[in-house]
């Protein structure tokens, strides 16, 4: 198995490389390098334009992308195309949006990969609930107000995904929602059930990083209502609202008290 804590993409047969939300600025000096230094690149739809552009001239892409509800390469054609890529010698990035290892199905490709008697290594991106965070002027963890970060999937493999939904239901809980677009009613309807306050903000950010990113400032009571105005790719951050929207709501109580 690889060691993981001092591999060097140069000694592993396929890196694993976190690409973050989109902009190049997100892209660690790791991911750089390693791009530098491929041959084959594997790439998913939502790594940014930015960062693909810094991949050199002469290194092949593959794109293998995938999009919930919508035309994707299959999980099975991705791990053959990785397993047939690396048995070539070839120095083989595979580079996905966001994290590696937070939903991007990388024990799939791992395990493909060892079955194969393939080594790799890890690079972690920024993922983009960190980025989203950022954009909208909060944390995600807060002294006095949560000591826990929940990051959790708006479906899986079996539908809209269950979640711990009392838990997310108390007060000052902090969740980030991917995937959470077509089961903003879904969730929407758990977490009230569950005794959520339907004035809980959620800030939904729209293509991270990206040109085109967007910010709405809405409540878990007119989440679905929001969420329809949202064409890109979005996270959904649970007990977080943008902090100009917050600025604004004290200067009105200021100013009708």
């Amino acid at each position: 198995m690889t060691d993981l804590p001092t591999f060097t993409p140069a000694s592993v047969a396929v890196t694993f490389v976190g690409a973050g939300p989109g902009a190049a600025a997100h892209l660690t000096l790791g991911a750089f390098r390693a791009l530098q230094e491929a041959d084959v690149v594997i790439h998913d739809r939502l790594v940014g334009e930015e960062v693909l552009a810094l991949i050199p001239p002469h290194v092949r892409r593959i794109d293998v992308g995938k999009e919930g509800f919508g035309p994707s390469t299959t999980q099975g054609t991705i791990n053959a195309t990785l397993v047939a890529q690396a048995m070539t010698g070839a120095r083989v990035v595979r580079l996905k949006g966001g994290d590696c290892g937070i939903f991007g199905r990388l024990d799939e490709e791992m395990d493909a990969l060892e079955a194969a008697g393939l080594s790799f290594g890890i690079l972690p991106g920024l993922t983009s609930a960190a980025v989203a965070a950022a954009s909208i002027g909060q944390s995600l963890t807060k002294r006095g107000r949560n000591g826990a970060l929940r990051i959790v999937t708006g479906h899986d493999m079996e539908g809209f995904a269950e979640q711990d939904w009392r838990g997310m239901a108390r007060a000052g809980e902090v969740a980030a929602i991917y995937m959470g677009k077509k089961s903003s009613r879904f969730i929407q309807g758990r977490l009230m059930m569950h005794g959520a306050d339907p004035a809980t903000p959620v800030a939904i950010v729209e293509n991270v990083s990206r040109p085109e990113q967007r910010i709405i400032a809405a409540t878990l009571a007119a989440l679905p209502e929001a969420v329809a105005q949202v064409d890109g790719p979005a996270v959904l951050l649970y007990g977080l609202e943008p902090r100009r929207a917050r600025a604004a709501l004290t200067e009105l109580k200021e100013a009708t008290a």
